[in-house]
C-alpha cells in the first residue's frame, strides 16, 4: 500500500499541528498529504505490524469521530492515553478526585475573583481612557468615511493619466469619480441624518442612551486605540514560555545523539496522538531508532533539555511498558517544581480512613498524588533541611485523624516536630537521652517487642477465624474496628531511624536491628504499616547490625526521596535500579523544599510537591485527632496517661529483686530466667544479652563469677545496689 507515493508498513503519524491550528483544517490538510501551516511532509512510522491495510482510496469515519484514512487513525492532539486498546475515561480526571477538583475550582474561582477586583478598582480610569479612545475612534472613522466618499483611491490613476498626457483617460476617470462621489455623498449624508435622528431619539430616554453608549463607546474605543495599547490592563501577567513544536522535538533528539535525520532506520518517530498540550506543558510519546533505549534517553537528558532550549527541571521522561525504545516526553512550560502547592487538606480536621490512600501533594503536572499506607512500609530519605521530617509527619497526621489507628512514634533526633504526637500516640519516645518517661532506647525496644508479639499473634488469630468473618485470612476493616478482636490497624513511625542502629550499647543495637527487620518484612501484611525517615541510608553499624540495617532499608515497598547529595544515595533511597529508570533525586534543586520523587506508590513515579503542614498546623490537627479518639474510645497507651509500661521497665529494681538473700552474684542467663518467670508480662521474651545490655547501661559492670562450678558472666548484687542509690536523687 502507498500513500502519496510513500510506502506504508504500519501506522501513519499525522503531522503535528501548531497550537493555533484549527482541527478541521488540520484533518483536511492531513488527508491530502499536506501538513498545516506549510510544515514538513508526513513522516511514516514503521510499526512492522503484519496486518493488511484497507484500500488506499477508501476513507471512512472511525469511532469517536476519529478520521480513518486507509487503515490509519488520525487523532487530534489531546491528553488521551496512547496505550493501544486503552479506554478513555468517561468522567474527566479532574472530576474523579475530590482533592483535585476542589483545587481546580479554588484556582479558577480565585483567578476570576482577582481579575474582577483588579478591574473594579480601575474602572474610573478605564472610563476616562475609553472615552478618549472613543473620541479618537470617532475622528478616525469620520476621516475614513470622508476618504471613502471622495474616492481617494482613484487619485493615483488620475495622476498617472496626467503624467502620460492622456486627456481622454483623465476625463473619463474624472467623470467616473464625480458620479461615484455624488452617490457616496448621498450615502454619507444619510448616515449623518441617521446618526442625528438616533441621537435625538435617545436623548429623550436616559436608559436607552446609556445602553447605546455602553455598546458604541467600547467599539469606537477599540477602533481608536493606539497600536500596542489595550483598553484594559492585565490583571494576570501573561505567561512566557518556549513553545514546543513537532519540529523542535526531533531536532533536540538528534542534537542529543539519539538518532540521525538522514541515516536509514535512525529517525525519531512519534506515536499517536503525537505532540499534545498536557496540563501546563506538552507531551509526546517518542519511538527511538532501533538499537536505542530508555537508558540512552536518561543519560542524554541534559543534552535533550539543551536541544529543547528549556531548563533541565522542565524535562520529564517516563518509560513505556510496550517497548524499550518507546517513552513519554513531557516538557513543562515553566519549572513546575518551583511552585508550592499550599497547605494540607488535613487542616479541615475531618476524620480520615486509613484504608484509603493519604493525599500528599501534586505531581509535576498538577495532578493529585496519594500514598497508600496500609499493607505497606514507606521510607523517606533526603539531605537535612529538605523536608524529610515534614513529609513523614504529613503521613502520620493522616493516620492520626483515623481514630481507629494505633500509633507508635519514635524520633531518635528529639526534634520538636514530633513532640505533639504524644497527644495521640499509643507508644512514644523522643531523642536518645534519658527523660522522665525513661530511657528512649529501652522504650523503643519494649515497644518493638510488643509489636513483634502482636504481629505473630495476629497471624495465628486471623488464621483461626471462620471464613465468613475473615474470608482470606487477612485483616478487614470490620475486624480492625471491632474492639472484640483487639486487632486495630497500627502505624509505626521512626524518624532518623539510623540512630537506633548506632547507640552506645552494642547489644541493644543488635536487638533493635533484629526487631525492625522482622517488622518491616512481616508486619505490613498483618495490618501494621511502617513509615521510616533517614538522612543517612548507608554506612551504619558494623557486622550483623550493618547487614540488618541494609536489609531493613531495602525492604520498603514505597519510597520517597527528596534532594540527596549524589545519584548513588538517591538509588539507595529509591531502591536499586532507580537511576537506570531516570530517577535521580540529586538533580533536584536546593531551593525545592518538600519536593521529591515518589516510587512504588503506584504504577507511575511522579515528582511530588508535597503539601505543607508546619508546627502550628500539626498541633491543630493532632488536637482534633485526640478529640476524635476520645469520642471513639480509642485513646490508649502513652496518650491516655498509661504509665504501666514505664513502671515495669525499672530494670534495676526488678533485677535487684531477683537476688535471693545471701546471693552476691547471678549470671545473666539466670537473671533473665528469673525475670521471665516472675514478671512474664514485661520480661517473657527477654534474652540474657538484653538483660545485660539494659543493666550495664546504668553503669553496672559485667563480671565473671562462679555458678555451679562454672565461670559465667553476670552482675554483682552490690553493684546493682550502688547503681540504684546513685540514681536516687
Amino acid at each position: 500500500m502507498r500513500l502519496n507515493g510513500v510506502p506504508i508498513a504500519g501506522v501513519v503519524r499525522p503531522p503535528l499541528p501548531h497550537r493555533d491550528t484549527d482541527p478541521d483544517q488540520f484533518f483536511e490538510s492531513s488527508q491530502h498529504g499536506e501538513p498545516p501551516n506549510g510544515d514538513e511532509p508526513l513522516v511514516m512510522q514503521d510499526a512492522s505490524y503484519e496486518k493488511a491495510l484497507d484500500d488506499p482510496e477508501e476513507t471512512t469515519e472511525g469511532p469517536d469521530s476519529e478520521r480513518v484514512l486507509s487503515g490509519t487513525v488520525l487523532r487530534p492532539a489531546g491528553d488521551d492515553p496512547v496505550t493501544e486498546g486503552a479506554r478513555r475515561p468517561i468522567i474527566p480526571p479532574v472530576f474523579q478526585d475530590r482533592v483535585t477538583f476542589e483545587a481546580a475550582v479554588r484556582k479558577l474561582v480565585g483567578r476570576w475573583l482577582h481579575i474582577t477586583g483588579y478591574h473594579a478598582v480601575r474602572a474610573p480610569w478605564y472610563t476616562v481612557k475609553m472615552t478618549g479612545y472613543a473620541a479618537l475612534g470617532a475622528v478616525k472613522l469620520a476621516g475614513r468615511q470622508v476618504r471613502w466618499w471622495w474616492l481617494l483611491e482613484q487619485e493615483p490613476l488620475r495622476q498617472a493619466a496626467a503624467n502620460k498626457g492622456d486627456a481622454d483617460l483623465w476625463l473619463k476617470l474624472h467623470r467616473e469619480a464625480a458620479k461615484v462621489r455624488t452617490g457616496r455623498g448621498l450615502a454619507v449624508l444619510g448616515e449623518a441624518a441617521a446618526i442625528g435622528t438616533a441621537g435625538v431619539l435617545l436623548a429623550g430616554s436616559p436608559v436607552a442612551l446609556a445602553g447605546a453608549l455602553v455598546v458604541v463607546v467600547p467599539v469606537l474605543a477599540r477602533y481608536g486605540r493606539p497600536a500596542g495599547h489595550s483598553l484594559l490592563g492585565h490583571a494576570v501577567i501573561p505567561s512566557r514560555y518556549r513553545v514546543i513544536t513537532h519540529d523542535v522535538v526531533p531536532r533536540a533528539y538528534y542534537a542529543a545523539g539519539l538518532g540521525h535525520p538522514d541515516k536509514p532506520q535512525q529517525q525519531v518517530q512519534f506515536a499517536a496522538p503525537g505532540l499534545a498540550a498536557d496540563g501546563d506543558g506538552s507531551k509526546v510519546t517518542v519511538d527511538l531508532p532501533y538499537g536505542k533505549g530508555f537508558n540512552d534517553v536518561v543519560k542524554a537528558k541534559g543534552a535533550l533539555a539543551s536541544g529543547l532550549d528549556v531548563a533541565l527541571s522542565q524535562v520529564f521522561v517516563t518509560r513505556d511498558a510496550t517497548s524499550h525504545r518507546r517513552h513519554t516526553l513531557w516538557v513543562a512550560n515553566r519549572d513546575p517544581l518551583a511552585v508550592p502547592v499550599g497547605r494540607t487538606p488535613l487542616l479541615r480536621c475531618k476524620p480520615t480512613d486509613i484504608w484509603e490512600p493519604a493525599p500528599v501533594g501534586l505531581d509535576e503536572r498538577g495532578r493529585a498524588v496519594t500514598v497508600p499506607l496500609l499493607w505497606n512500609s514507606t521510607m523517606v530519605g533526603a539531605q537535612p533541611r529538605q523536608g524529610k521530617t515534614f513529609f513523614a509527619r504529613l503521613l502520620a497526621l493522616y493516620a492520626a485523624l483515623d481514630p481507629y489507628v494505633r500509633l507508635s512514634v519514635f524520633d531518635a533526633s528529639g526534634k520538636p516536630d514530633w513532640r505533639k504526637f504524644a497527644l495521640v500516640a499509643h507508644q512514644f519516645s523522643s531523642g536518645l537521652v534519658m527523660t522522665r518517661d525513661g530511657d528512649p532506647v529501652e522504650i523503643l525496644i519494649e515497644a518493638l517487642r510488643e509489636l513483634k508479639a502482636d504481629v505473630q499473634d495476629r497471624y495465628q488469630r486471623l488464621s483461626d477465624l471462620p471464613t465468613d468473618v475473615c474470608p482470606e485470612g487477612k485483616l478487614t476493616r470490620e475486624i480492625a474496628r471491632d474492639p472484640m478482636y483487639g486487632m486495630p490497624v497500627r502505624g509505626v513511625f521512626l524518624d532518623e531511624f539510623q540512630e537506633y542502629y548506632d547507640t552506645p550499647d552494642a547489644e541493644a543495637n543488635k536487638e533493635i536491628a533484629s526487631l525492625l527487620l522482622f517488622l518491616v518484612k512481616t508486619a505490613p501484611a498483618a495490618g501494621v504499616f511502617m513509615v521510616d525517615a533517614t538522612q543517612k541510608p548507608s554506612g551504619i553499624g558494623a557486622g550483623q547490625v550493618a547487614t540488618s540495617f541494609n536489609s531493613f532499608r531495602d525492604n520498603h515497598q514505597t519510597r520517597f526521596s527528596l534532594r540527596t547529595g549524589s545519584w548513588q544515595v538517591s538509588d539507595l533511597v529509591l531502591g536499586a535500579g532507580a537511576y537506570g529508570e531516570g530517577l535521580d533525586s540529586s538533580l533536584l534543586l536546593p531551593s525545592y523544599k518538600g519536593v521529591g520523587i515518589l516510587r512504588g506508590a503506584s504504577d507511575e513515579t511522579p515528582t511530588v510537591r508535597s503539601h505543607l503542614a508546619d508546627a502550628e498546623d500539626a498541633e491543630k490537627i493532632l488536637l482534633a485527632a485526640r478529640n476524635l479518639r476520645e469520642r471513639a474510645g480509642t485513646l490508649s497507651g502513652h496518650a491516655a496517661g498509661d504509665r504501666t509500661a514505664r513502671q515495669v521497665r525499672d530494670v534495676l529494681a526488678d533485677t535487684h529483686a531477683m537476688f535471693l538473700p545471701g546471693e552476691p552474684f547471678l549470671p545473666w542467663q539466670e537473671l533473665a530466667a528469673r525475670l521471665a518467670d516472675q514478671l512474664p508480662a514485661s520480661y517473657g521474651d527477654l534474652t540474657a544479652e538484653a538483660v545485660s545490655a539494659q543493666v550495664r547501661s546504668f553503669g553496672v559492670p559485667s563480671v565473671n563469677g562462679k555458678r555451679d562450678g562454672q565461670v559465667l558472666k553476670g552482675a554483682k548484687r552490690d553493684a546493682i545496689t550502688d547503681a540504684l542509690r546513685a540514681r536516687t536523687p
